[in-house]
């Protein structure tokens, strides 16, 4: 039997979700010999019955049996379809629960910024007779429209 992993499907029951992974295997395509196993329909079913219970024993629970079509190649150009039986199993998965966020670390008091103080000196301008001169005696624009 070869490991076949399907799907992972989650489900909630009574609140709790489940979620489980499934496995695929071929059926048995031929009984089983064992002592006291006469027909072939009893020697069919020890087969079934013995991979059923191997998968078990791993945790793995009888799902279904599925028929499905499977496309092989026949000869260089032809194609045809070939139906196999498969068993389905599945089994719960453990729900990782999600890890406790980490303790917020304790607010330490604020400190007040440090205060720069920042002197803007412009630069010097040499003094003109125009603008020696006080504001009042420059013409100004009149404050109100004329009418």
């Amino acid at each position: 039997m070869t490991d076949n992993f399907c799907y992972i499907r989650q489900d909630k029951v009574e609140g709790i979700a489940m979620t489980y992974e499934y496995k695929v295997v071929p059926a048995p395509l031929r009984g089983l010999k064992a002592k006291g196993v006469k027909t072939a329909e009893d020697r069919f079913a020890l087969a079934l019955e013995t991979a059923m219970n191997d998968l078990a024993r791993d945790g793995w629970e009888y799902l279904r049996a599925d028929t499905l079509p499977s496309e092989q190649r026949e000869g260089l150009m032809s194609k045809t379809t070939v139906y196999q039986n498969m068993l389905v199993f599945r089994r719960a998965k453990p729900v990782a629960k999600a890890a406790a966020p980490a303790p917020a670390p304790a607010v330490a008091a604020l400190r007040p910024a440090p205060m720069v103080e920042k002197k803007i000196v412009a630069p010097a301008k040499p003094v003109t007779p125009e603008a020696a001169k006080p504001e009042a005696d420059k013409p100004s624009a009149p404050d109100v429209a004329p009418q």
